[in-house]
């Protein structure tokens, strides 16, 4: 088995990797990340349990780097077995703190990011007659909720986009599941940027409340791609969230959905508190 993570240095990027290294004795894996530091890390990390793991400096934006790395993989193993397009970052705001330049940095990221790397990898799959993409979106893709119109945005664009390779991509015996987890704890607040110190707070709390690890949300996409789900949910409430608005009416929901998020309007208008 041979698998390719993007953002794999730290995260869920390293949850998924240590736990196909779990199951899957003498996988290979290549970590492809800008944090040489932690991608060597993690390389370590993997190869003393048992996986064949190597690093990639990858910068998902650049598609020099990204041509370079479907080069790497071509040439170490004329193929791939799965990708996961992981690799993303955080925006925060209302309409007028997000400037059209965070919405082009966020895009450039979170969605073109994916599409390069899909489109220079897709062809080695192709080649071999089969492969399987893993595109991590967010609840926020489905479920959005204010002061994340950027990244509410991209995520649905991933889920979108998942759906569309779905479809063009089965008669190639390839397979497609898009991610949409809630808040865990992760590395991704780290990235956050947003005009209003507000979003930062917000976000790190949400962060703190959190009832699942990185390592639970791994768990369960693990379990849902071994069984060829399309939109892998993992987190309760996050399924109910998303039942609720495919039952209730656009009406209702809204209505829901402006009394559970008042709150954040008050904590969004006290910039610098």
């Amino acid at each position: 088995m041979r698998i390719v993570i993007t953002g794999g240095a730290t995260g869920l990027g390293k949850a998924l990797a240590t736990k196909w290294a779990e199951k899957h004795k003498g996988v290979k894996i290549c970590i492809a990340d800008i944090n040489q530091a932690r991608g060597n890390e993690t390389v370590e990390a993997l190869t003393s349990i048992g996986a064949d793991a190597f690093y990639v400096t990858c910068d998902i934006t650049s598609e020099t780097n990204v041509n370079e790395l479907a080069s790497t993989i071509s040439a170490k193993w004329q193929g791939i077995d799965y990708v996961f397009n992981n690799a993303g970052v955080a925006t925060g705001g209302s309409l007028l703190d997000e400037t059209p330049e965070q919405w082009q940095w966020v895009f450039d990221i979170n969605m073109l990011g994916m599409v390069r790397v899909s489109r220079a990898l897709l062809p080695l799959m192709q080649t071999q007659g089969h492969g399987y993409f893993v595109n991590i979106a967010s609840q926020a893709g489905i479920t959005p909720v204010p002061y994340m119109g950027s990244y509410n945005a991209m995520k649905a664009a991933v889920v979108a986009f998942s759906e569309t390779m779905k479809l063009e991509l089965a008669p190639d015996n390839i397979g497609v599941s898009v991610v949409c987890p809630s808040f865990f704890k992760t590395h991704l607040d780290e990235s956050m940027r947003s005009a209003n110190p507000a979003s930062h707070k917000m976000l790190n709390k949400l962060f703190a409340k959190a009832d699942m690890s990185k390592e639970d949300v791994a768990q369960s996409i693990y379990q849902q791609v071994n069984a060829k789900q399309f939109l892998i949910l993992t987190h309760k409430e996050g399924k109910r969230a998303f039942l609720l608005k495919k039952l209730l009416s656009s009406k209702r929901y809204l209505k829901m959905m402006l009394s559970q998020t008042k709150t954040m309007k008050q904590v969004m208008d006290k910039r610098d508190s």
